[in-house]
């Protein structure tokens, strides 16, 4: 168990020093890049399974499940920014907007297999699980790895660096964040799954409350409040929604071989 977790935290310690450079030398929109062939290399070094990789399609309730996190989460968000007068569309190009929530859906779900969740909820989990962990344990050192790796992207000059006082809260959030993924790939056992919630969450996140310190669609300023990822309300509904899938969803029974 001890050389498991020294192996992927090694893994992870390069995943991160690789993207903080680049982030920190103008190349932060390549910077996730470098996990595809850390993840192909770890791979196959330790010769793991495509199941145990999660490259699975997972069933259609699984999907439902995944589409439903964000879909509930800001559009909660939404509501209370709504009912405390913190939207303002008057300038909003609809039509862009649509636009830009369809390009960033179908890029990140084809990016993130390969990618953020190919690393992280692939060969990450699939080493801890090989070396015996649980997968308690796995889910919440998958997640901590996953929200530092997002470090840089906040702190440094990216564009979608932050004002330090939120950067404490997008770090919560970005482990809640891992913490749901986590759950949909242990529970369906498919990181394609978890993907496609990645995918849908950063569409609607980006296109409808913007990133960084950038507003989006629905022209909430107040992302310090009502930010998915950078808001205290954020934090509130995401660690709510972790709660009830950990509470209600129990995981598949093992394959009878």
């Amino acid at each position: 168990m001890a050389s498991a977790l020294t192996k992927t935290a090694l893994g992870v310690a390069a995943a991160i020093a690789i993207t903080s450079t680049m982030d920190a030398t103008g190349l932060s929109a390549f910077s996730a890049l470098p996990l595809l062939p850390l993840m192909g290399l770890f791979w196959y070094l330790e010769k793991l399974s495509r199941r145990e990789m999660g490259f699975v399609r997972g069933r259609l309730s699984h999907h439902v499940i995944a589409v439903s996190y964000p879909v509930v989460v800001m559009g909660a968000l939404a509501l209370i920014a709504a009912a405390a007068g913190a939207i303002d569309v008057s300038e909003t190009d609809w039509h862009k907007a649509r636009l830009n929530l369809v390009l960033i859906l179908v890029s990140t779900i084809l990016v993130a297999i390969l990618t953020e969740e190919g690393f992280f909820r692939g060969w990450v989990w699939a080493s801890l699980r090989r070396g015996g962990l649980s997968p308690g344990r796995i889910l919440l050192w998958t997640s901590l790895a996953f929200s530092l790796w997002h470090l840089s992207a906040v702190a440094l000059d990216t564009g979608f660096d932050l004002p330090r006082r939120q950067i404490p809260v997008f770090m919560v959030n970005a482990t809640l964040l891992g913490a749901v993924w986590g759950v949909l790939r242990w529970r369906s056992g498919s990181i394609i799954v978890a993907s496609v919630s990645h995918g849908v969450w950063n569409a609607l996140a980006y296109v409808l409350f913007g990133f960084g310190t950038h507003t989006g669609a629905l022209g909430i300023e107040n992302t310090a409040l009502f930010g998915p990822e950078v808001g205290f309300l954020g934090v509130g509904a995401n660690a709510a929604f972790l709660a009830v899938i950990l509470w209600i969803w129990k995981p598949d029974p093992p394959p009878i071989t």
